[in-house]
């Protein structure tokens, strides 16, 4: 039981912590970002490819902001190749989510956006905060 209660303490302090607060909040404009370039993409292009195109360029913008004030750390360019590295199970999870809310589901695209985005917080934010830029706490 101690060892289940050292967990759920351990998983308090990492999800309401400065740090996640911060990403979040650069999660809100960063979707904000993605979800307004991709409409605007969508003009042109299909949806889907929209979406990726969208997704590529706030990435750039997301690691610029994480680096200056989630994490306080100087811009590098071995750390950005991580911060797209950890991406790619975020991408790969809304890209399905995308496929299967506006594909499947038939709701509006911004739709589709804004729920891959808010599921892909909690996973991006582990990657990026252990596998990016190494913090253990």
């Amino acid at each position: 039981m101690n060892k289940i209660k050292q967990a759920f303490q351990t998983c308090w302090n990492l999800f309401f912590s400065r740090d996640f607060f911060c990403f979040v909040v650069i999660g809100v404009i960063n979707t904000f970002n993605g979800t307004l370039l991709s409409a605007l993409f969508s003009i042109f292009l299909n949806a889907n490819l929209a979406f990726i195109i969208g997704y590529l360029c706030s990435l750039s913008i997301a690691y610029l902001l994480n680096s200056f004030f989630t994490f306080h750390e100087k811009l590098h360019w071995q750390k950005y190749f991580k911060f797209c590295l950890s991406y790619v199970p975020n991408f790969i999870i809304q890209n399905l989510v995308v496929l299967l809310v506006y594909n499947v589901l038939g709701f509006h695209k911004i739709i589709a956006y804004l729920v891959a985005a808010i599921l892909g917080i909690p996973i991006t934010f582990l990657l990026t905060k252990f596998f990016v830029f190494g913090r253990k706490r």
